[in-house]
């Protein structure tokens, strides 16, 4: 039986802030973020995934990597399969969201929003007649705040005047999450994916530089498609063959009402191991490394590879 990383608490690495999937310790000039197995939706747990947390960190050190000339990023180190030690920066509260195809079915996607008229995203002005999923003519850079309570879709203008962020910033910002699409798509195409959208976030460190930092272009940061199929599926009106972890989500809501019920049934074992197979699938894909299961019991592990942190 495979083990699952459902949390930690280490009492020598400093102060825990618990995120969805992360949990994050914080010392005076760097963070220890360790990605659990957690799975998130309906702004609940909903599942713990094996493997899922090794898979988050180990595509974005590679990432982190190949896109390091671009822009520096906040890895300091990468001690265990589960753990990136990032230097601490302060956060630059805009999220730089990238968009290279017009997609999606949330509120806030360009097709749903295309779709109500509009026509102006991240100052591009896109054409009537447009379908769905089609390739936008240029990457489009659509950011939105990054608040405690919700993020929200401003103008740069809006942002800029509400003091989110500078005009000089901005322009940065956007250059750099351009440049690192770029690179995405680039090489995901290699690896016969397309890199669809993603998002970014930002901080800078003690002389303002800006540092990318979080994570980037992991299977839960971003969307992938398979690029062999694409031209065709979308010729017929069919949606592109992508890596679906809709199902379990969906289990949820036709067994139970997640945003209500105070209490889930437990996700079904075949479920839970098939969507492990696909985020590791996912990381083979991206990287074109093997996966290689970080050795277990996860907990003692972690705290050996983690001892020369402790303060």
């Amino acid at each position: 039986m495979t083990e699952v990383l459902k949390e930690t608490n280490f009492t020598t690495l400093g102060n825990k802030k618990a995120g969805k999937v992360r949990d994050i310790y914080e010392q005076p000039e760097r963070l220890i973020l360790i990605t659990t197995d957690r799975h998130s939706s309906f702004d609940r747990i909903i599942a713990h995934i094996p493997h899922k947390g090794q898979v988050l960190n180990q595509t974005s050190a590679w990432w982190f990597e190949q896109t390091k000339d671009i822009v520096p990023n906040h890895v300091l180190a990468v001690p265990d399969p589960n753990v990136t030690v990032g230097k601490r920066c302060t956060l630059v509260p805009v999220e730089a969201v990238m968009r290279g195809y017009l997609t999606g079915v949330t509120d806030t996607s360009i097709w749903t929003r295309y779709s109500k008229g509009v026509r102006e995203f991240g100052g591009i002005t896109l054409p009537d007649g447009m379908k769905k999923n089609q390739k936008l003519p240029e990457p489009i850079f659509d950011p939105t705040t990054k608040e405690e309570t919700h993020d929200r879709t401003l103008t740069p203008a809006e942002m800029i005047a509400e003091g989110f962020i500078t005009a000089e910033r901005f322009e940065e910002l956007k250059r750099t999450a351009l440049a690192l699409f770029k690179r995405g798509q680039e090489l995901a195409a290699t690896r016969g994916l397309i890199l669809v959208d993603t998002k970014y976030e930002f901080g800078t460190d003690e002389k303002g530089k800006l540092v990318l930092i979080d994570e980037i272009h992991t299977p839960d940061s971003s969307r992938y498609w398979k690029l062999g199929s694409y031209e065709e599926r979308v010729a017929k009106g069919e949606e592109p063959e992508y890596f679906d972890k809709e199902f379990l989500r969906l289990w949820f809501k036709e067994h139970s009402d997640p945003y209500k019920d105070a209490t889930l049934p437990e996700a079904p074992a075949e479920l839970v191991a098939e969507l492990s197979r696909r985020y590791i699938q996912m990381y083979e894909l991206i990287t074109g490394k093997t996966f290689v299961p970080g050795e277990e019991p996860i907990l003692p592990r972690m705290e050996r590879n983690l001892k020369s942190y402790s303060i």
